[in-house]
């Protein structure tokens, strides 16, 4: 199988490196191409893959092209690359917004399209997809490319309905965690940390604490519950939390979050 990237940036990039790390592919098998020679040519240093400057070039040697780009550089993308592109091939996209009926009409043809939203956690293996599929894509593939994303990220197939949200709650979200963990740092250097510590103990606490909802299965409020004894520190914090509107200003940061992927 041979795996394309159109795009190899950070997003790009990091799907790379979790394909080679996993084993699923090896280096003669992806190729890639990108606007900038410069990144193309860090890339081949850096992974051993073989890159184009044309994406028609790339759109011919895949099996499987994962266009990598932003979602304003689509329909230039597209239209370099439609005609290199028959019915076999596998197009899968990442860019927020972008559905499988305005990519195959952009493509003025019948392709498969698997249409995903990774987040950026994919740059140390700890990613979460989303991804839908259109009508020709068979069942098989999409374990093809699920098998291709889980040397950086968990996958989820969903309804096409659901894919905005997924941008919410996965594809944007990390920026709020790392604004929580900087606020948290933030406190402890004011309480007497210094700063590199401060950055592990905040950032040690989240990472764990996503592992126990994962792991245990338990709802969040009773894992809160547990860490909340009667007359302790954690239940004072909490408190000001909710004084503050933390649950409302997640909720609302999630809402136009949504309202702006279901616009572009």
């Amino acid at each position: 199988m041979k795996v394309g990237f159109i795009g190899c940036g950070n997003m790009g990039g990091a799907m790379i490196k979790g394909i080679l790390d996993s084993g699923i592919c090896g280096r003669e098998d992806i190729c890639a191409s990108d606007a900038s020679e410069k990144l193309l040519k860090e890339k081949a240093e850096a992974l051993g893959i073989r890159t184009f400057t044309d994406n028609s070039s790339t759109a011919r040697e895949a099996d499987v092209l994962f266009l990598s780009v932003k979602p304003q550089y689509y329909e230039v993308v597209i239209n370099d690359i439609k005609d290199s592109v028959n019915g076999e091939r596998l197009i899968v996209t990442i860019a927020p917004g972008k559905t499988l009926s305005w990519v195959k009409e952009k493509f003025g043809k019948e392709v498969k399209i698997i249409r995903m939203m990774p987040n950026t956690p994919a740059m140390v293996g700890e990613g979460m997809i989303g991804m839908c599929r259109n009508e020709n894509v068979s069942d098989d593939e999409v374990e093809m490319v699920r098998e291709l994303c889980k040397g950086f990220a968990k996958t989820e197939v969903i309804p096409e309905n659901l894919m905005d949200v997924v941008t919410a709650v996965s594809g944007s979200s990390p920026a709020y965690v790392f604004m929580f963990i900087e606020a948290m740092a933030d406190a402890a250097v004011a309480g007497g940390m210094p700063r590199d510590k401060a950055y592990i103990f905040a950032s040690q606490a989240v990472l764990g604490s996503a592992k126990m909802v994962l792991e245990t299965g338990k709802h969040p409020g009773e894992l809160k519950d547990m860490v909340c004894s009667p007359g302790g520190t954690t239940i004072q914090a909490v408190r000001v939390l909710e004084e503050r509107g933390m649950r409302s200003a997640v909720f609302e940061c999630m809402e136009k979050c949504l309202e702006v992927s279901r616009k572009m």
